[in-house]
């Protein structure tokens, strides 16, 4: 694995062009130690949902299926859980500590996922149709509101002055989280939209989320604002990568391994980073994209494009250069992560795990 230089002149190590080195078994087992502390939390919180609500979630996380039988679907990566106890572990504190932000985190996770799919139409998730096509628009809208307001019981009742500025900082999250859908939304309307604009729309859609999971566990471990703060910034450099690495699968992702139908993000027409860097690039892939586009945007009968269509666009968007762009932005997202990681003191194992994690977010295949 190739270096880069901290900013005390210590060598961090970061992804080199190509497949870093991650160690799978020891990412797979922080993911396993999130699931496993904060699963009972989190069914517990869903159990205080009024009737049908319990169910309509229960059903969303994996938990039964459709006819509400008990099952194991796959209910996400649990990239959050994972963060939020290392968090806790960076302060020196107990993981369990950070439990209650892992859950609250993730329930705010899964409140905007529940929207999102509603809003964008999309019909598959992790493999499995989701909540709004099996149990109506009414009660995805319903059941993501009220995994929002548990996120803020759960903190809040803990009552203590770290639960206190722990909810604070999910709630400027949510409310970034918020604005980034509402930009997700508006770009897609438009012809063109700015690289800053697009990395600006997924800090505040990925990126603000993923830093308050990685810095609310050490807020409820005692740590002070600048530990915390610096922690945020490594969890919203590494949200860029995340959405960079997502940007990617939505467009040439295996449907096997993603749950979504292939040319997915093509299909809704999203304005994501390989669209705008192919487009800003200039030349004749790029003219031709833009034309594509414009005449996209405009029409009323965008379920009849072919599978060969979304594949020509596709072809265009890498052919401009915006998928080798969008690789490589992952890449530098993930170094200035780990700059910030390297501005806190903590031990060596939990920074050598963050660090493992970093590396699993920008070579995921789902």
């Amino acid at each position: 694995m190739s270096v880069i230089t901290g900013t005390r002149g210590e060598t961090v190590p970061t992804v080199p062009p190509g497949t870093p080195a991650v160690d799978t078994a020891d990412v797979n087992a922080l993911l396993e130690r999130g699931r496993t502390l904060s699963t009972p939390v989190m069914r517990a919180a869903v159990g205080r949902l009024a009737p049908p609500m319990d169910t309509v979630a229960a059903y969303h996380f994996g938990w039964i299926d459709a006819q509400g039988n008990p099952t194991d679907a796959d209910s996400g990566k649990a990239v959050r859980p994972a963060l939020a106890l290392l968090s806790a572990e960076a302060a020196g504190a107990a993981p369990e500590v950070g439990v209650p932000g892992a859950v609250a985190v993730e329930l705010v996770h899964n409140f905007s996922l529940l929207h999102d799919d509603l809003m964008d139409g999309d019909e598959q998730r992790r493999h499995r149709d989701t909540v709004w096509k099996v149990h109506g628009p009414a009660q995805a809208i319903l059941v993501g509101d009220a995994l929002f307001a548990l996120a803020n019981e759960l903190l809040l009742e803990l009552g203590t002055v770290e639960a206190g500025r722990a909810t604070r900082r999910l709630t400027t999250a949510s409310r970034k989280l918020i604005d980034g859908q509402a930009q997700d939304i508006s770009y897609e309307h438009r012809e063109r939209v700015t690289v800053e604009e697009c990395l600006e729309m997924e800090g505040n859609k990925t990126g603000a989320l993923l830093a308050c999971a990685v810095s609310i566990g050490a807020v409820l471990g005692g740590a002070d604002d600048r530990t915390a703060d610096k922690l945020e910034e490594y969890g919203y450099h590494l949200g860029l990568a995340f959405q960079a690495v997502d940007d990617l699968l939505g467009i040439w992702g295996d449907p096997d391994a993603t749950g979504k139908q292939t040319w997915s993000d093509l299909r809704q027409r999203k304005k994501s980073l390989p669209v705008v860097a192919a487009l800003a690039a200039g030349g004749e892939a790029s003219e031709r994209l833009g034309l594509l586009l414009a005449e996209d945007a405009k029409s009323t009968d965008f379920d009849s494009f072919t599978e060969e269509d979304f594949a020509y666009r596709a072809a265009l968007i890498e052919e401009a250069g915006g998928r080798e762009w969008t690789a490589e932005e992952a890449r530098r997202q993930h170094g200035k992560a780990l700059r910030a990681l390297h501005e806190v003191d903590m031990p060596a194992r939990v920074r050598d795990q963050l660090i493992a994690l970093a590396d699993f977010v920008v070579v995921r295949k789902k």
